[in-house]
């Protein structure tokens, strides 16, 4: 999937646990580690707007887009 999710790498920039987050936000951890993990097929704004208020950074530090060798190019 072309889209990184970096939840992890901000947790540990922030010297902060998974379960810490989930607490903090009033979301199970076993949701926080499917969206971890990038198994997650979507995410509510509700809940991206939570997890950047927690560790205060912006979607972009999140998410990521990295194009697979099919993806952009013409037939």
């Amino acid at each position: 999937m072309p889209i990184q999710v970096l939840l992890d790498d901000v947790l540990h920039a922030r010297r902060m646990t998974l379960t810490e987050l989930s607490e903090r936000i009033g979301i199970t951890l076993a949701n926080l580690s499917v969206l971890k993990t990038g198994k997650a097929r979507a995410v509510r704004f509700s809940t991206l707007e939570a997890i950047c208020v927690a560790l205060d950074c912006q979607p972009g530090d999140l998410l990521a887009f990295e194009p697979t060798d099919t993806q952009g190019s013409t037939p």
